[in-house]
């Protein structure tokens, strides 16, 4: 006789259930450089439902330049974008409330042939191609770092900038010999035979770091961080998770690959040793007091042209809200 009842009380709560309203993810307006690793990220996020298991709706528009990615963040037309704590702190120093949280501490390296070059001693009456312009960091880091071993090497080496494919290309074709190159386009190079002869992470250690130290970041405004902190924090948590299955998931590491376009499988694996190596793995603090000792080495070189009015790092450059989801 119970039966009945008992089967329209399950009914009705199954009903009532149902009528509960989901609660709606909360979205994020990211926008992203189109060949960054961030698209190998968004990409392993998307393939394994890491945004859906984080209550996150991703808004991504994906940038041709990084330049267009600060303006985005300054317009607020994104709530986050990556750059580096450089940036973020010229930012600071002339009014915006812009703070960074760690994304890769991947850099690049002189990359040659020529096994006569294995120090920046051996840069002396050289041609060295310089990734990006005069100001760029790793070169500035390169020359802080020669000075310290004596070689000036704006008066001792022939130095050609260019875009990161141009210098490439002209190593490829041995107009020059040696490149300063972005991470990315040293892997190639490495896959092609040529030798990392120096190091950006020996020279950043060299020049007071304890370890590798990140460059770049995700940034946003210290007001929507306050508005956002556990959004933000899922998103950390979201894209931790993607690294790690990148590092460590072939599946995953296919999904990537398929953003970088074609490659052999010395490249592609040149990629995927660097990008794992760039991963964060230290603690927030760890990585400001890195950064505070390579931005005095950098205002000391550089001058206000680079790092704008302040000679010290800003200390609300690095954003401590996201420690638990490192």
């Amino acid at each position: 006789m119970r039966r009945p009842f008992a089967l329209a009380a399950v009914g009705l709560a199954v009903t009532m259930f149902l009528a509960v309203p989901t609660q709606a993810a909360e979205k994020l307006r990211l926008a992203l450089q189109k060949t960054g690793t961030t698209g190998w990220e968004l990409a392993v996020v998307k393939a394994f439902d890491l945004d859906k298991e984080a209550g996150l709706e991703l808004d991504v528009t994906e940038l041709a330049a990084p330049e267009a990615g600060k303006i985005a963040i300054q317009g607020g037309s994104a709530d986050v974008i990556v750059s580096d704590w450089l940036w973020v702190s010229r930012e600071r120093a002339q009014g915006a409330k812009l703070t960074f949280y760690p994304y890769s501490s991947a850099i690049g390296a002189v990359m040659t042939k020529d096994a006569t070059i294995r120090n920046v001693k051996d840069l002396v009456g050289k041609k060295l191609g310089v990734a990006g312009g005069p100001l760029d960091k790793s070169w500035l880091l390169l020359k802080a770092f020669a000075l310290k071993r004596g070689v000036d090497l704006d008066r001792s080496a022939t130095i050609l900038y260019g875009a990161p494919p141009l210098i490439a290309e002209k190593a490829q074709q041995g107009e020059i010999d040696a490149a300063l190159e972005f991470w990315n386009f040293a892997a190639d190079l490495e896959a092609k035979g040529f030798t990392r002869a120096i190091e950006l992470a020996d020279v950043e250690k060299a020049l007071g770091a304890k370890g590798d130290v990140v460059i770049t970041g995700y940034v946003f405004d210290e007001a929507f961080a306050a508005k956002n902190r556990d959004a933000l924090s899922r998103f950390f948590a979201m894209t931790k998770k993607a690294k790690e299955l990148i590092s460590t998931n072939d599946k995953a590491w296919a999904v990537a690959a398929q953003r970088i376009g074609p490659r052999d499988a010395a490249t592609l694996e040149a990629y995927r040793k660097r990008y794992v190596a760039g991963v964060p793995k230290r603690a927030v603090k760890d990585e400001e007091a890195d950064a505070a000792a390579l931005y005095k080495a950098l205002a000391e070189i550089g001058g206000e042209k680079l790092v704008g009015p302040a000679r010290t790092l800003d200390a609300g450059v690095f954003y401590k809200g996201g420690e638990s989801a490192h």
